[in-house]
C-alpha cells in the first residue's frame, strides 16, 4: 500500500492531520513535506522531506522518491494574513494545488484531499443552515483562492478522472498549536488566555456567530471522506462540513464552567468584517448523506475536550467543572 504526504505538515492542521494519519496507518505510511519540520515529538516518527510545495519538480520528488499514493495538500495563507498580501496569498494557495492535480492527472498519486473553508461564502447567502449548493462570492483572497480551488478539482475530476476530495472546513479549534492567522482563530487564544491566566481581547463582536469544530472532529472526518468508496462521493468541489457554532459570548460563557475567572474584552477590528461576511452555520447533509458525517463536539464536549488537552500539554491538572 503507497504512502501518505502531507504538504504543509508542520502547520495548524498539518500536526493534527500527521497524528490521525499515524494512529490510522502507522507513523511509517506518512510522509511528511514543509519548509521546516515540525517541532512536536511525532513528526521525527515519520520521513521528512524539506521542499517548497510551489515547486512541481519538488513534489513529483517526493511522491515518486517515497511511493506516496495519497496526497493532502494543506499549504495555504490563512484568511486574516492573506488580506495583508493578496498576491503572496493569491501565489502560494493556488500553484501548490495545481502541482498535486498535475501529478494526480499524469498518474503519480492516485488520490488527493485539499482543503476549502467557510471563506468561499460571501454575505449574499442564507446565514444559517448555509446550503451546499450556495453561491460563492468570497469576501477576501483567501476564500477567492478557495472558490478557484473548488472549481479546479471539479475541472480535474470532470476533464481527467482525478480522484480529488475536498471540505470546506468552519472555524478549527485544537490545543496542540497557537494561531495561525485566520479570522475564527480568536476561539484558540481564548483557551489559552484562560488557561495562563490572561484576559483575551477578542477582535469580533460579541455576538458573532461563527461555524466551528474541534481539530479532531476535523481530522476525522477528512480521513472518513478519503476512505470513502469513490462511487459515493458525489460532490468534487468541496463538502459543506459542521461541528456546531457559537459567539465569543456563548464560548465565553462556556468556558467559565471550567475557568471561572476568565475574562474577554472586545475590540472589533477588519477581522470583524470578514467574519460578518461568512455564514452562521452551515448545512452538512450531503456529507451525512453521502460518507456518514456525524460530529462528535458540541461546543460543551469542545469546550471540555481542549481545556483537557491544554491542561495535559501542560502537566497541570483539569480545572474542575463549574456548572
Amino acid at each position: 500500500m503507497g504512502k501518505h504526504l502531507i504538504l504543509g505538515s508542520s502547520g495548524h492542521l498539518g500536526v493534527e492531520l500527521m497524528l490521525g494519519l499515524q494512529e490510522r496507518y502507522g507513523a511509517n505510511a506518512v510522509v511528511l513535506s514543509d519548509l521546516r519540520p515540525s517541532p512536536h515529538p511525532a513528526a521525527a516518527k515519520s520521513s521528512f522531506v524539506a521542499a517548497d510545495a510551489t515547486d512541481f519538480d519538488a513534489q513529483r520528488a517526493i511522491a515518486e522518491n517515497h511511493d506516496v499514493e495519497v496526497i493532502y495538500n494543506l499549504v495555504a495563507i490563512l484568511s486574516a494574513q492573506g488580506e495583508a498580501n493578496p498576491m503572496a496569498a493569491w501565489g502560494l494557495n493556488m500553484n501548490p494545488l495545481l502541482n498535486t492535480l498535475e501529478l494526480a492527472r499524469k498518474g503519480a498519486v492516485k488520490r488527493v484531499f485539499w482543503p476549502s473553508s467557510i471563506a468561499v461564502f460571501g454575505s449574499d447567502v442564507p446565514k444559517d443552515g448555509t446550503p451546499q449548493d450556495a453561491s460563492l462570492v468570497p469576501t477576501t483572497v483567501y476564500g477567492v483562492s478557495k472558490a478557484a480551488g473548488e472549481l479546479w478539482c471539479n475541472y480535474y475530476y470532470e476533464k481527467y478522472g482525478v480522484d480529488v476530495r475536498s471540505i470546506r472546513y468552519p472555524g478549527l479549534i485544537g490545543f496542540r498549536s497557537m494561531p495561525g492567522g485566520g479570522t475564527t482563530d480568536y476561539a484558540v487564544s481564548a483557551f489559552h488566555c484562560a488557561m495562563a491566566g490572561e484576559t483575551l481581547t477578542c477582535y469580533l463582536e460579541p455576538n458573532e456567530r461563527l461555524p466551528m469544530m474541534s481539530m479532531e472532529d476535523a481530522v476525522r472526518g477528512t480521513l472518513d471522506l478519503m476512505e470513502t468508496p469513490e462511487e459515493r462521493i458525489r460532490i468534487r468541489t468541496a463538502y459543506n462540513l459542521s461541528g456546531c457554532d457559537f459567539t465569543p459570548e456563548e464560548l465565553t460563557l462556556a468556558m467559565k464552567g471550567y475557568v471561572p475567572g476568565f475574562e474577554i474584552v472586545y475590540a472589533p477590528d477588519e477581522r470583524q468584517d470578514i467574519a460578518a461576511s461568512w455564514p452562521n452555520s452551515l448545512d452538512d447533509s450531503w456529507a451525512r448523506n453521502d460518507w456518514d458525517w456525524t460530529p462528535r463536539h458540541d461546543l460543551r464536549g469542545l469546550v471540555e475536550h481542549i481545556i483537557d488537552g491544554l491542561a495535559k500539554q501542560s502537566n497541570v491538572d483539569k480545572p474542575s467543572v463549574n456548572v
